[in-house]
């Protein structure tokens, strides 16, 4: 039985089909931390509060896991610790400064994206030098 040209064209179309499934579920997951008028300068001892929100497509992303990581003058770690945006996809973080020195820290927010994206997240990250005095 020779297949008919009907047959190709129904093939071709359903392998055009299955290719596009295949590349959009490739596809990169990107999400992003964004500060919301984050200060800079600080005293010894005060609260550093930072506020922000998961962008995702332009929009604030629920249950989004994030990494916040605090690094001294000296190099060496303070604070390693992550949670998730809230159910607005908003977020806020402090670190309380009352046994650090003075000097310029370094904060970096990393957005490690939802549980189910998790497999193509591009791990974007949003980074602040902040300076204790």
């Amino acid at each position: 039985m020779i297949p008919s040209k009907k047959t190709y064209v129904i093939s071709l179309a359903l392998l055009l089909i299955l290719c596009s499934v295949i590349t959009d579920s490739l596809a990169t997951h990107i999400s992003k931390p964004v500060l919301v008028n984050p200060k800079t300068e600080y005293t010894v001892g005060s609260t550093v509060i930072l506020q922000g929100w998961v962008d995702y497509n332009e929009k604030p992303a629920p249950d989004v896991l994030l990494n916040f990581l605090v690094t001294r003058p000296d190099g060496t770690v303070t604070i390693d610790q992550s949670y998730p945006s809230d159910q607005d996809g908003y977020f806020e973080f402090k670190f309380v400064t009352k046994n650090e020195v003075p000097g310029t820290y370094q904060i970096t927010i990393t957005s490690h994206c939802l549980e189910i994206h998790r497999y193509a997240c591009t791990y974007q990250n949003q980074a602040l030098s902040i300076h204790l005095k």
